[in-house]
């Protein structure tokens, strides 16, 4: 998850009283709505780094541990998840991608289509304030049902043909959910959802503490975040690969 967390919308109205069709909107009017929802541009740009830490269940293993996250702009990012004593860790240094083998324990780079993946992913605030410097492009596709409540439909599209998808609640303007397509560490490609709830202002920007994330349509992983954090001032060492 790419920056990570955070990471997203025009009101749809339920009544005969609709002031626009939804047809008049475009990508760059929900993208603003969104940026706005975050907190604006300015507070945007003045997130330079985020640490958030909390709770984790893998639910398949049943396995229950802490986990902290770390993101630095522009494309940097590291998690430590730490379970029954041992410290597992991915991180992407904005080039190198590498991460703790569960088997041997011992650290190391990741294939290069997980590395693919990663920058990808971890584009920090750019892909948000200015996705034409990156050749990200936006397009709205209507709405999606989830539950009870209409989701504006947002697709984000790579210069390499990828593509996220991203649901907008239509009332707070925020991510409820992201789709898209990884690898794992087999180099098997995967369907990744997340769910992002439990929204909280930090700092004035809102930030989802609950998240849920599946692979292939299954529960992977629940987090719980009990704590963020901005601007602390983290090290770019910190992403580098060490023996």
């Amino acid at each position: 998850m790419k920056r990570d967390l955070s990471p997203w919308p025009v009101v749809l109205s339920l009544t005969a009283l609709l002031l626009a069709p939804l047809s008049a909107q475009t990508a760059k009017d929900v993208l603003n709505k969104m940026i706005e929802a975050q907190g604006g541009r300015k507070v945007i740009e003045a997130m330079l780094d985020s640490t958030s830490t909390g709770t984790f269940e893998l639910v398949q293993f049943g396995m229950q541990g802490s986990i902290t996250m770390y993101q630095k702009e522009p494309n940097k990012m590291r998690m430590d998840m730490e379970v029954q004593g041992f410290l597992m860790t991915q991180a992407f240094d904005g080039e190198v991608a590498w991460g703790t083998n569960p088997q041997t324990g011992a650290v190391e780079p990741l294939s290069e289509i997980m590395t693919a993946d990663f920058k990808r992913e971890y584009v920090g605030n750019t892909a948000l304030l200015d996705p034409e410097a990156l050749g990200i492009a936006y397009e709205l596709q209507g709405t999606e049902t989830i539950g009870d409540k209409d989701y504006l439909v947002l697709v984000q599209k790579f210069s390499d043909g990828h593509a996220n998808t991203l649901f907008l609640d239509p009332e707070t303007h925020l991510p409820y959910k992201t789709k898209g397509k990884s690898h794992d560490q087999m180099g098997s490609e995967i369907e990744t959802e997340t769910t992002m709830t439990d929204y909280r202002n930090i700092d004035g920007i809102p930030v989802a503490h609950s998240l849920v994330i599946y692979q292939d349509g299954v529960e992977f992983i629940r987090i719980s975040l009990t704590s963020v954090k901005f601007n602390s001032g983290l090290e770019d060492t910190l992403f580098k690969m060490t023996p």
